[in-house]
């Protein structure tokens, strides 16, 4: 059983930074892919960027690209949300999740196909 818990979350002014920290207990090698989500209320879960333990590969979404950045501890089994010029439309609750496999060119910004998921933590950007 995989174990999620982010951290990091909080209330900022639009342009700042944050960066979010999930570690990651109970999985026992690097056949997982971690991803980031977030969530505003009455919206759908959206794919916000993840990482291939295996390959190393990373991808983003389109909203995301250039402004966050993924990066990991592999010792500590923690992956990092840097997000920077943060914009009001980032607000939302951030996710992080897991899902056994590697990957192998498909999507992996579907969030009906991750297992586990942490509890989330609130980004809220003012403008």
């Amino acid at each position: 059983q995989v174990k999620l818990v982010e951290s990091g979350g909080g209330q900022v002014q639009a342009g700042a930074s944050l960066r979010l920290t999930c570690i990651a207990s109970g999985r026992t090698d690097n056949n997982y892919i971690q991803a980031w989500f977030r969530q505003d209320p009455g919206k759908e879960r959206e794919y916000v960027g993840g990482i291939s333990w295996n390959s190393g590969t990373i991808i983003y979404s389109d909203s995301v690209e250039g402004r966050f950045t993924i990066s990991v501890d592999e010792v500590k089994k923690t992956v990092y949300l840097q997000m920077n010029s943060l914009k009001p439309e980032d607000t939302a609750v951030y996710y992080c999740a897991a899902r056994m496999g590697s990957y192998d060119g498909g999507s992996i910004a579907i969030a009906d196909e991750y297992e586990y998921w942490g509890q989330g933590t609130q980004v809220t950007v003012s403008s």
